[in-house]
């Protein structure tokens, strides 16, 4: 499944839920598999995970922020984990993918993104769902489709505010771009 595809649904919940299940399955495929194939896989699990953080960064954690009773520190305790994921997934760019520790470090930032993914989804996503008209659901949907489709595709742990992602993110998406276009699947700058 492309980045495109993810941008299909009319409901932000639901998006972000199907990127949430292809991020599981795409854990899955990179820690069942070998060389080209493990490769090819993490390099799109990477670049999922970029661009699904950024949105998340630039539209939903605002929102939750605000409409939470205690949005602030929910969302401040998901950006820590999504700091740490960030960092883990540089951390994995400069190991062999048929590295021990390469399968040891992956399986740890597949643990810590599905706890994170939990948490949205349980603390922020089912109170926005409930508290988001339809046409707002949908107004935010288009948003991230958009946010995506111009987001870094690489790690940033430098960049993990909603002000930074907006000023600083489309000039690392253009880099982050062209380095996948020119190296493909392979991680190695």
């Amino acid at each position: 499944m492309t980045l495109a595809q993810h941008s299909t649904s009319n409901d932000v919940i639901q998006l972000l839920e199907a990127q949430h299940l292809e991020i599981k399955r795409l854990f899955a495929a990179a820690l069942d598999s070998r060389a080209e194939e493990r490769e090819r896989a993490f390099f799109e699990l990477r670049r999922l995970l970029a661009v699904h953080e950024s949105a998340e960064e630039e539209l939903i954690h605002p929102q939750a922020r605000s409409m939470l009773s205690d949005g602030s520190a929910i969302v401040d305790e998901r950006l820590d984990e999504e700091q740490s994921a960030k960092q883990m997934l540089t951390e994995l760019e400069d190991l062999s993918v048929d590295s021990v520790e390469f399968t040891t470090k992956l399986s740890a930032l597949r643990d810590a993104v599905v706890e994170h993914a939990e948490h949205e989804e349980h603390d922020e996503f089912n109170v926005l769902r409930a508290e988001f008209p339809q046409a707002d659901a949908e107004r935010l949907a288009n948003a991230v489709a958009l946010a995506e489709s111009i987001a870094p595709t690489r790690p940033h742990p430098d960049v993990n505010t909603p002000s930074e992602n907006i000023l600083i993110g489309p000039f690392a998406a253009m880099l982050d771009r062209a380095r996948d276009a020119i190296n493909g699947p392979s991680r190695q700058t």
